[in-house]
């Protein structure tokens, strides 16, 4: 009876880890982009909008490609592309920012002010030039529209913000400026980004936004929670299953 109940054991154990999948790592749309940018030597991925669709339950992503060339820098913008809860709530406070870059071959996926990798500082583009006592990036005038692009005239970029990215937090963790009257000089809820009154997000209200915010947090939290609980189950099956055979 012993050795029956041991067979059963072990032969359900087997047929439970069969049954359990470990839960695959889906790539976001922008692991997609930079693999189809594999070529590139330089480019930046910014977020460039966002959104909810509450009839399909989606979460919604648009982003702008930026290509350095030799004269020019091709900017493009994307078209939506659904992205799971969990990479939703984790740019939730990143629109208008650089998400992903590469720079001289190397991926950084810290979030970063726009510009901030490639083009402020970078004397192929602009200079810093002193006003009322401060530094100001401005660019060249062929590059001017980046400067409007980057919305630079009401969020002009002081040498004193550019230095502390570069000496405190490049390619290490994300930068969002200085903060002033309580909240961020860039990100979601920056003066800088409410500015861009012609995005999805920024047409919706306040309540509509919160109530996004709220909903992603809690549903990215659940699927964290399912992935974990499927590694760790699937894991541990596989553990005792190959212990049985020794």
């Amino acid at each position: 009876m012993k050795i029956l109940k041991y067979i059963f054991f072990t032969g359900m154990i087997f047929l439970l880890a069969g049954c359990i999948s470990p839960t695959r790592y889906q790539k976001s749309p922008v692991d997609k982009l930079v693999k189809q940018l594999s070529n590139e030597q330089d480019f930046s991925i910014i977020l460039y909008d966002m959104n909810y669709d509450e009839r399909s339950n989606d979460y919604k992503h648009q982003y702008q490609v930026l290509i350095p060339k030799k004269d020019t820098v091709l900017a493009e913008i994307t078209p939506w592309y659904t992205v799971s809860d969990v990479f939703f709530q984790k740019h939730v406070d990143n629109m208008g920012m650089e998400i992903t870059a590469k720079v001289d071959g190397k991926l950084t996926k810290k979030a970063a002010p726009p510009g901030y990798n490639h083009y402020v500082g970078n004397q192929r583009y602009g200079q810093w030039t002193n006003r009322n006592g401060n530094s100001f990036w401005e660019f060249y005038g062929r590059y001017a529209f980046m400067s409007s692009m980057f919305h630079m005239m009401s969020n002009p970029v002081q040498r004193s913000y550019y230095n502390n990215y570069r000496s405190n937090y490049y390619g290490s963790r994300s930068y969002y400026g200085p903060t002033r009257n309580g909240r961020n000089y860039y990100g979601t809820q920056s003066r800088y980004n409410q500015n861009r009154q012609s995005t999805a997000w920024n047409r919706k209200g306040n309540t509509f936004k919160s109530k996004v915010r709220s909903r992603v947090k809690q549903s990215a939290i659940k699927s964290r929670r399912t992935r974990s609980s499927s590694r760790y189950s699937s894991s541990s099956y596989r553990s005792r299953g190959g212990g049985f055979g020794k």
